[in-house]
């Protein structure tokens, strides 16, 4: 049975954190606000939890996960970032970017992209994400929630929750987000290609 969960926006409720990241480590799927719109997240090793959100998303082996990090510091335990790069992602992070980055030996074969070996890292700028990570003490493996067939993420979590029950463990009521997804930079070539102008202010990688 789906869960919903209302949560304070700027002072999430500790008891209510506390019981989502439970639900995370049992290898539960959940629908969580960011700072550009909603996504589904899980453990990084939860294969079960992995292949549930690639159903729900219809995801090809070729998509490439964003692992959904706290800081800088544990960014990069999962990409491999020269210094261009990485001054970068300190002046442009948190905030709402998905930065496609090659992929470190910590992770899984099975989240990288298969051919080009990467794999998206992002920092949001979002309270409850943050309480979420924070109490976890890892990273989410996460994917923004747009629905196959759509061009735009799902905002409203009653709408969200109305279309994924029984296909999630907890949704999120943090509000309706901005609908609009991350910004996505690739850092894969020597000079940041730009993948998809979202949210995140695209002027700085021109």
């Amino acid at each position: 049975m789906t869960q919903l969960f209302q949560i304070h926006p700027v002072n999430p409720q500790l008891h209510l954190i506390h019981q989502i990241v439970q639900t995370i480590q049992e290898g539960g799927v959940i629908v969580y606000p960011t700072d550009s719109s909603y996504a589904l997240g899980c453990q990084i090793g939860n294969k079960k939890a992995i292949e549930r959100i690639r159903n729900i998303r219809q995801l090809d082996k070729f998509h490439n996960f964003t692992i959904v990090c706290r800081d800088l510091s544990e960014l990069a335990t999962y990409a491999r970032v020269n210094n261009s790069m990485f001054r970068l992602l300190k002046a442009y992070t948190p905030g709402a970017y998905t930065f496609i980055v090659p992929a470190s030996k910590e992770v899984p074969k099975r989240l990288q992209h298969q051919k080009r070996k990467t794999i998206g890292i992002r920092i949001p700028n979002n309270s409850i994400t943050m309480a979420i990570l924070e109490e976890l003490n890892e990273p989410l493996l996460s994917v923004t929630l747009i629905m196959s067939g759509e061009t735009v993420p799902l905002a409203d979590p009653k709408i969200i929750y109305e279309r994924l029950e029984k296909q999630v463990e907890i949704v999120i009521d943090g509000g309706i987000c901005d609908p609009q997804p991350t910004t996505v930079i690739d850092f894969i070539d020597s000079e940041p290609h730009i993948v998809r102008e979202g949210k995140g202010d695209i002027t700085p990688f021109l």
